[in-house]
C-alpha cells in the first residue's frame, strides 16, 4: 500500500509553487498517493492567528520579498516575485484541481503548472485560458474535467471542507504536507524533513 500524503495548498502561494516540483519528485521516488487539497487560506489565517500578506507589517512584507529572492536564486526557479496578477481569484483554479483529483487525473501536476502560470509566466489564474494552458502542460484536459465535475456549488463545498479539515488538523500555512500519522511539515523548506520521515516509514 502506498503512503498517502495530504497536501494542503493555496492556489495563490509562491511558496506552494517553489516546493511543487521537488514534492512531485519526492512523490514519484516514494510512490506516494497524494491528496491535493486546495484550501481557503484567508479563512485558515483567520482561525489560526495568521494575516494575509497585504495586511502584514511592512517589516514582514519586506522580509518575505528577501526570502522569495533567496529561494528563487537557491532553487534556480525563475519566479517573478511581484507578478502582475497577485493576489487573484482562486476559485476557478481550485475547482479545476479539485475536479481533477476527483476524476483520478494528475491534480499534483496541474496544481504545479497553475503555480508556474502565475509565478513564472505572469498569467492570471482566474482566467479560463490560463488554466487550459496549464492543463495542457500537465497532461490534464481542464475543460473536460470541469464539464464532467459536480456543480460549482459542490466543488465550492469541497474547497470549504478542505479548509475546515486543514484547521482541524493543525494546518496554518501553505504548503503543508501531512502524513497518515498526522505529522505536519509546513513549508517548502521542510521537504528534506518530509523525505526523511518517508524513508523511515518505508
Amino acid at each position: 500500500m502506498p503512503i498517502t500524503v495530504d497536501y494542503f495548498i493555496s492556489m495563490n502561494s509562491p511558496w506552494t509553487y517553489l516546493g511543487s516540483g521537488r514534492f512531485r519528485e519526492i512523490a514519484k521516488r516514494h510512490k506516494l498517493a497524494v491528496n491535493v487539497k486546495p484550501a481557503r487560506y484567508a479563512e485558515v489565517f483567520a482561525q489560526t492567528g495568521g494575516l494575509p500578506q497585504p495586511k502584514r507589517s511592512p517589516q514582514r512584507r519586506a522580509y518575505r520579498m528577501m526570502e522569495l529572492k533567496r529561494w528563487r536564486d537557491h532553487l534556480a526557479i525563475p519566479i517573478v516575485v511581484e507578478p502582475k496578477f497577485y493576489p487573484t481569484g482562486e476559485q476557478r483554479a481550485a475547482h479545476a484541481v479539485i475536479a481533477a483529483g476527483l476524476q483520478g487525473r494528475d491534480a499534483l501536476a496541474l496544481s504545479s503548472e497553475i503555480g508556474r502560470a502565475q509565478w513564472e509566466m505572469e498569467q492570471d489564474i482566474a482566467e479560463e485560458a490560463t488554466l487550459l494552458e496549464a492543463g495542457k502542460r500537465a497532461g490534464v484536459d481542464v475543460a473536460a474535467v470541469l464539464r464532467a465535475a459536480q456543480e460549482p456549488a459542490e466543488l465550492d463545498a469541497i474547497w470549504e471542507a478542505n479548509t475546515l479539515e486543514a484547521v482541524e488538523r493543525g494546518v496554518f500555512g501553505a504548503p503543508t504536507y501531512v502524513l497518515p500519522s498526522g505529522e505536519l511539515f509546513w513549508g517548502q523548506d521542510r521537504l528534506d524533513f518530509l523525505e526523511r520521515a518517508l524513508a523511515k516509514l518505508a
